[in-house]
């Protein structure tokens, strides 16, 4: 079973229009509602993959009863938090005459300590099941600085391999406590090396600097040109076939799902990379975030190339 934690949870609301234009009264061609917060995208990823998923979090009225309603996946089973503080609602406004989307992101309630030191016992109990965690994205306000190391330090106790996708200083403070897997971009590994750096070279020593100092595996993400992966066995290019996105929203969600699946079935490095990468560029393919067509995926996993470059 896949842990996975989502904090700041959200109905995130995808809008289709045609031709937005500023300060005018827009009419929504279509609205789509999903159960949001990266932590869920990689739930619903990993779980039409097939594996089976343990989603936690905070959520709290309304929206979070209807949060929970959306879950529709049988493999994804709802284990969150509850609070009084209603869940945030996201807006992404989706032109389909050009394809460009704006996305409004409400920052999320407050929680209290109360709901901190409840979500904590919750997190402790459903561990004791998991064969992988996964910890992504923002922390509401209330939530202390520090609640993904402890997480982390609780995933370790456990013996459970840990997968974190965050930000700014959370992911500078969660990288000391030498998680599993990391997936910063550019500016990132700048901030986590005390260094920038420009070109292919200088990126894979950052990443086995990055992985030297205690975390089994890190990803850089290069867009359309797949990812770089450090680890035990050295450094490794990924790269998907060439596709034509239609939304690459949520894409970085998907890889880590794709990871956390690959760990969750002690897959080899290389079969957990290409599903990392194969299910990425597929849910480029679909217009929703947190979704893919299964027979892209299928398609596309077999024209992955793996290449090691140190």
């Amino acid at each position: 079973m896949i842990l996975t934690v989502t904090l700041n949870t959200s109905i995130d609301k995808l809008y289709l229009m045609t031709g937005i234009k500023p300060e005018t009264v827009m009419r929504v061609k279509e609205v789509h509602n999903t159960a949001g917060g990266k932590g869920l995208n990689v739930s619903r990823v990993a779980g039409k993959l097939g594996e089976e998923i343990t989603a936690t979090g905070f959520v709290g009225g309304f929206n979070g009863k209807y949060l929970e309603s959306l879950v529709d996946n049988p493999l994804v089973r709802c284990a969150f938090t509850h609070v009084d503080a209603e869940t945030r609602s996201c807006i992404n406004c989706w032109d389909l005459s050009d394809g460009k989307s704006t996305e409004y992101l409400e920052p999320g309630a407050p929680v209290t300590g109360e709901d901190v030191a409840r979500f904590l016992a919750d997190f402790n109990r459903e561990l004791a099941g998991a064969d992988v965690v996964t910890i992504s994205g923002s922390i509401p306000e209330g939530a202390p600085d520090e609640i993904y190391n402890d997480l982390i330090r609780s995933c370790r106790k456990a013996g459970v391999p840990v997968l974190v996708d965050t930000s700014g200083n959370r992911l500078i403070s969660a990288v000391k406590e030498k998680p599993s897997f990391i997936k910063p971009n550019e500016d990132e590994i700048a901030q986590l090396t005390g260094r920038s750096f420009s070109g292919r070279e200088e990126a894979v020593r950052a990443l086995i600097e990055l992985h030297e100092s205690g975390i089994p595996y890190v990803v850089l993400s290069l867009g359309a040109e797949g990812a770089l992966l450090a680890c035990d066995m050295g450094v490794f290019h990924g790269k998907p076939p060439k596709i034509t996105p239609r939304n690459t929203v949520g894409c970085g969600d998907s890889m880590v799902a794709g990871f956390a699946v690959g760990f969750a079935r002690h897959l080899s490095m290389a079969e957990t990379f290409r599903m990392a990468l194969a299910v990425s560029a597929a849910s480029a393919l679909s217009l929703f975030t947190g979704d893919f067509d299964p027979a892209d995926y299928d398609r596309l996993y077999p024209e992955v190339s793996i290449d090691k470059v140190y």
